[in-house]
Protein backbone atom coordinates (compact mmCIF):
# COMPACT_ATOMS: atom_id res chain seq x y z
CA UNK A 1 0.00 0.00 0.00
CA UNK A 2 1.53 3.41 -1.07
CA UNK A 3 2.41 6.00 1.83
CA UNK A 4 0.43 9.30 1.60
CA UNK A 5 2.10 12.20 1.58
CA UNK A 6 1.50 15.73 1.60
CA UNK A 7 3.76 18.69 1.77
CA UNK A 8 3.43 22.29 2.69
CA UNK A 9 6.00 24.87 2.15
CA UNK A 10 5.94 24.74 -1.66
CA UNK A 11 9.27 27.06 -2.61
CA UNK A 12 12.61 25.90 -3.63
CA UNK A 13 13.47 23.08 -1.43
CA UNK A 14 10.32 20.98 -1.96
CA UNK A 15 11.37 19.99 -5.41
CA UNK A 16 13.89 17.49 -4.05
CA UNK A 17 11.34 15.78 -2.45
CA UNK A 18 8.82 16.16 -4.92
CA UNK A 19 11.02 14.36 -7.62
CA UNK A 20 11.55 11.63 -5.56
CA UNK A 21 7.57 11.02 -5.02
CA UNK A 22 7.21 11.04 -8.32
CA UNK A 23 10.09 9.51 -10.00
CA UNK A 24 12.62 6.87 -8.12
CA UNK A 25 9.89 6.20 -5.08
CA UNK A 26 6.55 6.50 -7.21
CA UNK A 27 6.18 2.73 -6.01
CA UNK A 28 6.15 3.47 -1.89
CA UNK A 29 4.97 6.94 -2.03
CA UNK A 30 1.58 9.15 -3.67
CA UNK A 31 1.68 12.90 -3.26
CA UNK A 32 -2.08 13.70 -2.20
CA UNK A 33 -2.09 17.39 -1.14
CA UNK A 34 -0.16 20.75 -1.48
CA UNK A 35 -0.16 23.20 0.85
CA UNK A 36 1.31 26.97 0.39
CA UNK A 37 0.06 30.08 0.80
CA UNK A 38 1.05 30.89 -3.03
CA UNK A 39 -1.47 29.41 -5.58
CA UNK A 40 1.42 30.04 -8.34
CA UNK A 41 4.04 27.97 -6.53
CA UNK A 42 1.51 25.34 -5.83
CA UNK A 43 0.59 25.61 -9.58
CA UNK A 44 4.27 25.44 -10.62
CA UNK A 45 4.88 21.95 -8.65
CA UNK A 46 1.98 20.09 -9.34
CA UNK A 47 2.45 20.75 -13.32
CA UNK A 48 5.74 19.82 -13.36
CA UNK A 49 4.58 15.95 -13.21
CA UNK A 50 1.68 14.04 -14.45
CA UNK A 51 1.39 12.38 -11.80
CA UNK A 52 0.42 15.18 -9.38
CA UNK A 53 -2.47 16.37 -11.73
CA UNK A 54 -5.05 15.13 -9.33
CA UNK A 55 -3.53 16.62 -6.05
CA UNK A 56 -5.34 19.01 -3.45
CA UNK A 57 -3.73 22.37 -4.01
CA UNK A 58 -4.92 24.02 -0.50
CA UNK A 59 -3.57 26.92 1.83
CA UNK A 60 -1.60 26.34 4.97
CA UNK A 61 -5.08 26.93 7.56
CA UNK A 62 -6.38 23.93 5.86
CA UNK A 63 -4.06 21.58 6.91
CA UNK A 64 -5.73 19.30 9.81
CA UNK A 65 -8.78 19.27 7.43
CA UNK A 66 -6.79 17.83 4.45
CA UNK A 67 -4.85 15.48 6.51
CA UNK A 68 -8.12 14.24 7.69
CA UNK A 69 -10.05 14.41 4.20
CA UNK A 70 -6.91 12.86 1.93
CA UNK A 71 -6.37 10.40 4.77
CA UNK A 72 -2.30 11.57 4.53
CA UNK A 73 0.11 9.29 6.45
CA UNK A 74 2.96 12.25 6.57
CA UNK A 75 3.25 15.93 6.20
CA UNK A 76 6.75 17.16 4.34
CA UNK A 77 7.55 20.21 5.97
CA UNK A 78 9.72 22.63 3.69
CA UNK A 79 8.01 26.30 4.69
CA UNK A 80 9.68 28.94 6.23
CA UNK A 81 11.79 28.06 9.61
CA UNK A 82 9.87 29.97 11.26
CA UNK A 83 7.12 28.17 10.67
CA UNK A 84 8.23 24.59 11.07
CA UNK A 85 7.63 23.95 14.34
CA UNK A 86 3.80 25.21 13.96
CA UNK A 87 3.13 22.86 10.92
CA UNK A 88 5.06 19.98 12.87
CA UNK A 89 2.83 20.24 15.80
CA UNK A 90 -0.47 20.52 13.84
CA UNK A 91 0.75 17.79 11.64
CA UNK A 92 1.27 15.43 14.62
CA UNK A 93 -1.92 16.24 16.56
CA UNK A 94 -4.15 16.04 13.32
CA UNK A 95 -2.39 12.12 13.29
CA UNK A 96 0.26 12.44 10.74
CA UNK A 97 3.96 11.78 11.30
CA UNK A 98 6.55 14.16 10.01
CA UNK A 99 9.12 14.77 7.68
CA UNK A 100 11.04 18.24 8.44
CA UNK A 101 13.64 19.74 6.56
CA UNK A 102 16.37 21.24 8.35
CA UNK A 103 16.26 22.95 10.49
CA UNK A 104 13.73 21.54 12.90
CA UNK A 105 13.03 24.99 14.45
CA UNK A 106 14.68 27.91 15.28
CA UNK A 107 14.36 28.81 19.20
CA UNK A 108 13.83 27.72 22.87
CA UNK A 109 10.19 27.72 23.07
CA UNK A 110 9.12 25.76 19.64
CA UNK A 111 11.61 22.99 20.16
CA UNK A 112 9.96 22.34 23.63
CA UNK A 113 6.06 22.65 21.70
CA UNK A 114 7.78 20.11 19.13
CA UNK A 115 9.23 17.98 22.07
CA UNK A 116 6.11 17.96 23.98
CA UNK A 117 4.19 17.56 20.71
CA UNK A 118 5.97 13.98 20.23
CA UNK A 119 5.19 13.34 23.91
CA UNK A 120 1.41 13.81 23.39
CA UNK A 121 1.07 11.53 19.88
CA UNK A 122 3.15 9.46 19.98
CA UNK A 123 3.86 10.18 16.43
CA UNK A 124 7.34 10.21 14.78
CA UNK A 125 8.81 13.29 13.20
CA UNK A 126 12.04 12.85 10.88
CA UNK A 127 15.05 15.85 10.23
CA UNK A 128 16.34 14.92 7.29
CA UNK A 129 20.40 15.94 6.88
CA UNK A 130 22.10 14.79 3.46
CA UNK A 131 25.43 16.12 4.30
CA UNK A 132 25.60 12.72 6.24
CA UNK A 133 25.37 10.78 3.71
CA UNK A 134 27.79 12.25 1.67
CA UNK A 135 30.77 10.07 1.12
CA UNK A 136 33.40 12.07 2.37
CA UNK A 137 31.58 12.77 5.54
CA UNK A 138 30.73 8.86 5.94
CA UNK A 139 34.13 8.10 5.24
CA UNK A 140 35.73 10.36 7.99
CA UNK A 141 32.69 8.60 10.42
CA UNK A 142 34.44 5.29 9.36
CA UNK A 143 38.27 6.64 11.15
CA UNK A 144 36.96 8.22 13.94
CA UNK A 145 34.67 5.01 15.05
CA UNK A 146 36.66 3.07 13.92
CA UNK A 147 39.02 4.16 16.36
CA UNK A 148 41.79 5.25 14.06
CA UNK A 149 43.00 8.30 15.91
CA UNK A 150 42.14 7.18 19.35
CA UNK A 151 39.53 9.23 21.82
CA UNK A 152 38.65 12.70 20.38
CA UNK A 153 39.35 15.45 22.35
CA UNK A 154 39.07 18.29 19.96
CA UNK A 155 37.43 19.29 16.43
CA UNK A 156 38.42 22.50 14.29
CA UNK A 157 35.50 23.22 11.90
CA UNK A 158 35.54 25.72 9.25
CA UNK A 159 32.81 26.16 6.57
CA UNK A 160 33.43 28.94 4.02
CA UNK A 161 30.20 29.92 1.79
CA UNK A 162 31.49 32.14 -1.59
CA UNK A 163 30.06 35.53 -2.59
CA UNK A 164 27.33 33.59 -4.66
CA UNK A 165 26.27 30.72 -2.58
CA UNK A 166 26.49 33.12 0.34
CA UNK A 167 25.00 36.54 -1.06
CA UNK A 168 21.82 34.32 -1.70
CA UNK A 169 21.07 34.04 2.19
CA UNK A 170 20.93 37.98 2.33
CA UNK A 171 18.93 38.42 -0.95
CA UNK A 172 15.60 36.28 0.74
CA UNK A 173 13.95 35.61 3.50
CA UNK A 174 16.88 34.74 5.16
CA UNK A 175 18.17 37.70 5.52
CA UNK A 176 15.95 38.71 8.70
CA UNK A 177 17.07 36.56 11.35
CA UNK A 178 13.42 36.36 13.02
CA UNK A 179 12.98 34.30 9.65
CA UNK A 180 15.31 31.79 9.97
CA UNK A 181 17.37 32.00 13.45
CA UNK A 182 20.58 33.10 11.16
CA UNK A 183 23.25 31.49 9.42
CA UNK A 184 23.79 29.58 12.98
CA UNK A 185 20.48 27.85 12.56
CA UNK A 186 19.58 27.73 9.36
CA UNK A 187 22.44 26.67 7.66
CA UNK A 188 25.02 25.46 10.64
CA UNK A 189 22.49 22.90 12.20
CA UNK A 190 23.88 21.04 9.15
CA UNK A 191 27.57 21.23 10.61
CA UNK A 192 26.37 21.04 14.08
CA UNK A 193 24.93 17.85 13.20
CA UNK A 194 27.82 16.51 11.10
CA UNK A 195 29.88 17.52 14.41
CA UNK A 196 27.56 15.36 17.01
CA UNK A 197 27.59 12.41 14.83
CA UNK A 198 30.86 12.40 14.00
CA UNK A 199 31.87 12.09 17.44
CA UNK A 200 28.72 10.25 18.91
CA UNK A 201 28.11 12.84 21.77
CA UNK A 202 26.19 16.08 22.81
CA UNK A 203 26.78 19.57 22.68
CA UNK A 204 26.30 21.19 26.61
CA UNK A 205 27.91 24.82 26.37
CA UNK A 206 28.34 27.16 23.99
CA UNK A 207 30.55 30.37 23.56
CA UNK A 208 30.04 32.82 20.62
CA UNK A 209 31.06 35.41 18.65
CA UNK A 210 29.99 37.08 14.75
CA UNK A 211 27.98 40.05 13.07
CA UNK A 212 26.96 41.46 10.36
CA UNK A 213 30.76 42.88 8.75
CA UNK A 214 30.31 42.27 4.79
CA UNK A 215 26.34 42.13 3.77
CA UNK A 216 24.21 45.50 4.59
CA UNK A 217 23.98 48.98 4.32
CA UNK A 218 26.46 50.15 7.20
CA UNK A 219 28.66 47.11 6.52
CA UNK A 220 28.77 48.30 2.74
CA UNK A 221 29.08 52.15 3.52
CA UNK A 222 31.78 51.66 5.71
CA UNK A 223 33.93 50.08 2.78
CA UNK A 224 32.97 53.19 0.17
CA UNK A 225 30.91 50.41 -1.60
CA UNK A 226 28.03 52.13 -4.08
CA UNK A 227 24.47 51.16 -3.30
CA UNK A 228 22.49 48.35 -5.57
CA UNK A 229 19.05 48.61 -6.78
CA UNK A 230 16.55 47.79 -4.51
CA UNK A 231 15.74 44.45 -7.09
CA UNK A 232 18.21 42.48 -8.68
CA UNK A 233 15.72 41.63 -11.87
CA UNK A 234 16.64 44.81 -13.98
CA UNK A 235 17.38 45.89 -17.62
CA UNK A 236 20.82 47.06 -18.10
CA UNK A 237 24.05 46.23 -16.52
CA UNK A 238 24.16 44.10 -13.71
CA UNK A 239 26.43 44.29 -10.59
CA UNK A 240 27.94 40.72 -9.39
CA UNK A 241 26.13 40.49 -6.05
CA UNK A 242 22.95 40.87 -7.78
CA UNK A 243 20.30 37.98 -8.74
CA UNK A 244 18.20 38.40 -12.06
CA UNK A 245 15.38 36.00 -11.54
CA UNK A 246 14.71 36.23 -15.29
CA UNK A 247 18.05 34.58 -15.71
CA UNK A 248 16.65 31.11 -14.02
CA UNK A 249 13.25 29.65 -15.56
CA UNK A 250 12.44 27.82 -12.43
CA UNK A 251 13.10 30.91 -10.19
CA UNK A 252 11.32 32.98 -12.68
CA UNK A 253 8.11 30.70 -12.24
CA UNK A 254 8.73 30.34 -8.44
CA UNK A 255 8.85 33.76 -7.65
CA UNK A 256 8.77 36.93 -9.96
CA UNK A 257 5.96 35.63 -11.45
CA UNK A 258 4.65 34.03 -8.02
CA UNK A 259 5.08 37.30 -6.23
CA UNK A 260 1.35 38.99 -7.16
CA UNK A 261 0.22 36.62 -5.24
CA UNK A 262 2.06 37.11 -1.45
CA UNK A 263 4.32 40.01 -2.15
CA UNK A 264 7.59 38.20 -1.81
CA UNK A 265 10.86 39.48 -3.21
CA UNK A 266 13.49 37.05 -3.69
CA UNK A 267 16.13 39.32 -4.99
CA UNK A 268 16.40 42.40 -2.77
CA UNK A 269 19.97 43.90 -2.93
CA UNK A 270 22.65 41.99 -0.53
CA UNK A 271 23.69 45.81 0.81
CA UNK A 272 19.69 46.87 1.90
CA UNK A 273 19.78 48.25 5.32
CA UNK A 274 17.44 46.38 7.48
CA UNK A 275 19.29 42.98 7.51
CA UNK A 276 19.30 41.22 10.50
CA UNK A 277 21.39 37.73 10.00
CA UNK A 278 25.14 38.09 11.12
CA UNK A 279 27.27 36.85 7.92
CA UNK A 280 30.62 35.74 10.49
CA UNK A 281 30.29 33.46 12.92
CA UNK A 282 32.41 31.92 15.52
CA UNK A 283 31.59 29.41 18.71
CA UNK A 284 33.24 27.23 21.01
CA UNK A 285 31.36 24.45 22.09
CA UNK A 286 32.24 22.30 24.89
CA UNK A 287 30.28 18.66 24.62
CA UNK A 288 29.33 16.34 27.56
CA UNK A 289 32.08 13.45 26.46
CA UNK A 290 34.66 16.37 26.73
CA UNK A 291 35.36 17.37 23.47
CA UNK A 292 35.66 20.73 22.54
CA UNK A 293 34.70 21.99 18.86
CA UNK A 294 36.02 25.82 17.28
CA UNK A 295 33.85 26.40 14.74
CA UNK A 296 33.82 29.28 12.19
CA UNK A 297 31.34 30.70 9.63
CA UNK A 298 31.89 33.11 7.06
CA UNK A 299 28.88 34.13 3.65
CA UNK A 300 31.16 36.19 1.75
CA UNK A 301 34.23 33.82 0.99
CA UNK A 302 35.86 34.05 -2.62
CA UNK A 303 35.42 30.17 -2.93
CA UNK A 304 33.39 27.11 -1.51
CA UNK A 305 33.91 24.42 0.91
CA UNK A 306 34.98 23.60 4.73
CA UNK A 307 37.65 22.07 6.19
CA UNK A 308 37.53 19.73 9.41
CA UNK A 309 40.41 18.64 11.99
CA UNK A 310 39.96 16.16 14.14
CA UNK A 311 42.25 15.36 17.55
CA UNK A 312 42.67 12.69 19.16
CA UNK A 313 44.67 10.55 21.76
CA UNK A 314 45.99 8.32 18.61
CA UNK A 315 46.23 11.06 16.16
CA UNK A 316 44.48 12.99 13.52
CA UNK A 317 42.16 13.62 10.65
CA UNK A 318 41.76 16.41 8.72
CA UNK A 319 38.82 16.56 6.00
CA UNK A 320 39.30 19.44 3.28
CA UNK A 321 36.25 19.81 0.43
CA UNK A 322 36.47 22.42 -2.08
CA UNK A 323 32.74 22.43 -3.57
CA UNK A 324 33.62 25.88 -5.57
CA UNK A 325 37.12 27.18 -6.22
CA UNK A 326 36.03 30.15 -7.30
CA UNK A 327 33.31 32.85 -8.51
CA UNK A 328 33.93 34.82 -11.59
CA UNK A 329 32.07 37.62 -13.01
CA UNK A 330 33.22 37.91 -16.47
CA UNK A 331 32.12 41.25 -17.18
CA UNK A 332 29.68 44.06 -15.91
CA UNK A 333 26.74 42.68 -17.71
CA UNK A 334 27.16 39.25 -16.65
CA UNK A 335 25.85 38.68 -13.07
CA UNK A 336 26.41 35.19 -11.60
CA UNK A 337 23.95 32.53 -12.73
CA UNK A 338 21.04 31.28 -10.16
CA UNK A 339 21.67 28.32 -11.69
CA UNK A 340 24.06 27.04 -9.44
CA UNK A 341 23.63 29.22 -6.26
CA UNK A 342 24.69 26.40 -3.90
CA UNK A 343 27.49 24.71 -5.51
CA UNK A 344 26.94 21.25 -2.70
CA UNK A 345 23.18 20.58 -4.52
CA UNK A 346 24.41 20.16 -7.78
CA UNK A 347 26.92 18.03 -9.32
CA UNK A 348 29.36 20.83 -10.72
CA UNK A 349 31.98 19.54 -13.20
CA UNK A 350 33.87 22.55 -14.35
CA UNK A 351 37.50 22.94 -13.51
CA UNK A 352 38.71 26.02 -11.92
CA UNK A 353 41.42 28.47 -13.22
CA UNK A 354 43.53 29.27 -10.40
CA UNK A 355 45.41 27.53 -8.23
CA UNK A 356 42.70 25.98 -6.03
CA UNK A 357 40.86 22.84 -7.14
CA UNK A 358 37.74 21.67 -6.47
CA UNK A 359 37.82 18.40 -4.67
CA UNK A 360 37.71 16.28 -1.43
CA UNK A 361 40.72 15.05 0.54
CA UNK A 362 41.18 12.68 3.91
CA UNK A 363 44.02 13.05 5.40
CA UNK A 364 44.67 10.21 8.44
CA UNK A 365 48.28 10.22 10.77
CA UNK A 366 48.35 8.50 13.89
CA UNK A 367 51.51 9.11 16.02
CA UNK A 368 54.91 8.15 14.83
CA UNK A 369 53.43 7.45 11.58
CA UNK A 370 54.09 9.53 8.14
CA UNK A 371 50.18 10.59 6.57
CA UNK A 372 48.10 8.53 4.46
CA UNK A 373 45.41 9.76 1.91
CA UNK A 374 41.79 7.73 2.73
CA UNK A 375 40.70 7.03 -0.61
CA UNK A 376 36.95 8.63 -0.66
CA UNK A 377 34.23 6.81 -3.27
CA UNK A 378 32.70 8.66 -5.95
CA UNK A 379 29.45 10.50 -4.63
CA UNK A 380 26.97 11.01 -8.06
CA UNK A 381 24.76 13.91 -7.46
CA UNK A 382 23.70 16.62 -5.12
CA UNK A 383 25.22 17.25 -1.72
CA UNK A 384 28.20 15.02 -2.86
CA UNK A 385 26.30 11.95 -3.66
CA UNK A 386 23.94 12.15 0.15
CA UNK A 387 20.62 13.34 -1.60
CA UNK A 388 19.80 10.31 -3.19
CA UNK A 389 20.73 7.93 -0.34
CA UNK A 390 19.04 10.00 2.15
CA UNK A 391 15.62 10.15 -0.16
CA UNK A 392 16.07 6.77 0.16
CA UNK A 393 15.70 6.16 3.87
CA UNK A 394 12.97 8.62 4.26
CA UNK A 395 10.55 7.21 1.58
CA UNK A 396 11.73 3.29 1.31
CA UNK A 397 12.73 3.29 5.38
CA UNK A 398 16.42 2.42 6.36
CA UNK A 399 18.26 -0.75 6.01
CA UNK A 400 20.36 -1.75 9.27
CA UNK A 401 23.20 1.10 9.24
CA UNK A 402 25.96 1.01 11.41
CA UNK A 403 27.00 4.50 10.92
CA UNK A 404 23.76 5.43 12.00
CA UNK A 405 22.75 7.86 9.46
CA UNK A 406 19.06 8.04 9.57
CA UNK A 407 18.01 10.80 11.94
CA UNK A 408 15.18 11.50 14.17
CA UNK A 409 14.09 14.67 15.83
CA UNK A 410 16.52 13.93 18.88
CA UNK A 411 19.52 14.42 16.44
CA UNK A 412 17.32 17.91 14.90
CA UNK A 413 17.19 19.22 18.23
CA UNK A 414 21.16 18.82 19.37
CA UNK A 415 21.73 20.07 15.88
CA UNK A 416 19.84 23.70 16.38
CA UNK A 417 20.58 23.79 20.32
CA UNK A 418 24.03 24.80 19.25
CA UNK A 419 22.52 27.67 16.93
CA UNK A 420 20.14 28.50 19.55
CA UNK A 421 22.42 28.59 22.38
CA UNK A 422 25.08 30.83 20.07
CA UNK A 423 22.87 33.15 19.38
CA UNK A 424 21.28 33.53 22.96
CA UNK A 425 25.73 34.27 24.00
CA UNK A 426 25.74 36.66 21.27
CA UNK A 427 22.95 38.75 22.94
CA UNK A 428 24.32 38.34 26.23
CA UNK A 429 28.22 37.98 25.71
CA UNK A 430 28.57 34.84 27.90
CA UNK A 431 28.50 31.27 27.56
CA UNK A 432 25.05 29.51 27.69
CA UNK A 433 24.53 26.07 29.30
CA UNK A 434 22.75 23.79 26.61
CA UNK A 435 20.25 21.61 28.71
CA UNK A 436 19.54 24.86 31.12
CA UNK A 437 18.56 27.08 27.91
CA UNK A 438 16.77 24.74 26.21
CA UNK A 439 14.75 23.38 28.82
CA UNK A 440 15.24 19.74 27.91
CA UNK A 441 18.16 17.04 28.17
CA UNK A 442 19.64 16.29 24.93
CA UNK A 443 20.83 12.51 25.96
CA UNK A 444 17.36 11.43 26.40
CA UNK A 445 14.56 13.56 24.55
CA UNK A 446 12.36 11.40 22.87
CA UNK A 447 12.02 8.52 21.04
CA UNK A 448 15.48 7.20 19.28
CA UNK A 449 13.73 4.15 17.08
CA UNK A 450 11.36 6.64 15.52
CA UNK A 451 13.25 7.08 12.00
CA UNK A 452 14.78 3.56 12.13
CA UNK A 453 11.31 2.22 10.39
CA UNK A 454 9.67 2.31 7.37
CA UNK A 455 7.33 4.56 6.99
CA UNK A 456 3.61 2.73 6.95
CA UNK A 457 -0.01 3.32 5.64
CA UNK A 458 -1.98 4.68 8.45
CA UNK A 459 -5.19 4.43 6.17
CA UNK A 460 -6.98 7.16 7.67
CA UNK A 461 8.46 28.56 0.94
CA UNK A 462 11.26 28.05 1.20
Amino acid sequence: MLTRYALIGSGHRAQMYLDAIAGPHADVAELVALLDINPARLEFHRDRHPAFADVVLAGPDQLEDVIRTQRVDRVIVTSVDRLHAEHVVRSLEAGADVIVEKPLTIDAPSARAIQDAIDRTGRSVVVTFNYRYSPRNTALKQVIAAGEIGEVVSVTFEWVLDVQHGADYFRRWHREKINSGGLFIHKAAHHFDLVNWWIADTPARVYARGGLRFYGADAAAERGRAPLPERGTHDGSHDPFELDLRSDERLEALYLRAEQHDGYQRDRSVFDAGITTEDNLTAIVDYAGGPVLTYALTAHSPWEGYRVAVGGTRGRAELEVVERAEVIAQDADDAPSSTHVDPSAVAVTAAAAGARQRGEHLVVQTHFEPAREVEIPDGVGGHGGGDALLLRDVFVGPTDDELGRPSDHRDGLRAISVGICGNESLATGGPVDVADFLGMDLARAGHRGAAATAPTSAGADR
